[in-house]
């Protein structure tokens, strides 16, 4: 009998309107940890282990985790959590929108976030505290004060946000060739999701995302398959058409300028591949979006609104 598939999951977030990140706290995450299917995200994944014991897979790397430690894990970087003989964990979780954060910071027009983006999401970490302490504390409050809200707080998180990024970007200082040198698994695509996250609404081919891949385009598109069992093609259509869809539930511009916003070159490319995802047309969604949201959830690959 064939060996079976290994499955990934997409488990994409939205940050609430008018707030810095998505913080996930408390009860609710002192739980049994442990599912057969990595997965990544369209947002950078911060955690904190306060109890437990289990094991950490980043890729295909395996990490032993305690009480006191860290993980940094960027968007689009699969990984999993799985608690020892499925025993309660306690951990808490931030969901950072790294690239739209630095923007606001540094402003639209200038080329510094992209820059510094890439530097902060190179790598994944799942360190102990004691290791980087300053980064460690940066979390915490960033967690406390997501948690009490009070006055102020969200100013107050964009402060620290900014000053956790910049700590993370000093981790990943020189790791960026050993990252490239070494990618194996879904890393070997890493770059050309991030690329696609990044460029989406850009007019794209197979032969650039190869090449940020660092491999043939023939070779890229076999490899690309395997690992998302779906096209280059098809993945970039249905992040056009997720993030169309966050575009529609914000704005009230003609599906003209939608397609455009989201790199679609004509509004009937638009309609065909939108329909095709989710078997609607845009128009429906404009009008009915609580109606049709359940339907980004399943496209080829498993995909999940967050847990």
């Amino acid at each position: 009998m064939a060996a079976k598939k290994k499955e990934i999951e997409f488990r994409y977030y939205e940050i609430p309107q008018n707030e810095p990140c998505i913080a996930l706290l408390g009860e609710a995450w002192v739980r049994p940890y442990g599912m057969d299917s990595l997965h990544f995200h369209n947002y950078m994944e911060i955690g904190f282990c306060y109890d437990g014991i289990g094991e950490l897979v980043l890729d295909e790397q395996t990490i032993p985790y305690k009480q006191g430690m860290f993980t940094v894990i960027p968007k689009n970087f699969p990984h999993n959590t799985a608690s020892d003989n499925f025993s309660l964990s306690s951990w808490e979780y931030l969901f950072i929108d790294v690239e739209a954060f630095l923007r606001e910071v540094y402003g639209e027009d200038s080329l510094y976030p992209d820059d510094l983006s890439a530097i902060i999401n190179n790598h994944a970490w799942a360190v102990d505290a004691s290791q980087y302490p300053e980064t460690a504390e940066l979390i915490k409050n960033i967690m406390d004060e997501m948690r009490y809200k009070k006055e102020f707080y969200t100013e107050s998180v964009k402060g620290l946000q900014l000053s956790l990024l910049m700590n993370i970007a000093r981790m990943n200082s020189g790791k960026q060739i050993k990252v490239r040198k070494q990618s194996r698994g879904v890393s070997q695509i890493s770059f050309a999701l991030h690329y696609i996250g990044a460029h989406y609404a850009e007019e794209l081919t197979i032969g650039e995302l190869a090449q940020e891949s660092h491999m043939s385009e023939t070779h890229f598109r076999r490899v690309f398959q395997k690992i998302m069992n779906m096209t280059p093609s098809d993945y970039l259509n249905l992040v056009r058409v997720q993030m169309a869809c966050e575009y529609m539930k914000k704005h009230t511009d003609s599906m003209e300028l939608v397609a455009e916003r989201c790199g679609f070159q004509s509004v009937s490319t638009f309609n065909r591949n939108f329909k095709k995802v989710l078997n609607i047309t845009p128009y429906q969604w404009k009008i009915h979006p609580e109606n049709y949201e359940a339907k980004l959830l399943d496209y080829k690959i498993s995909a999940y609104k967050g847990w």
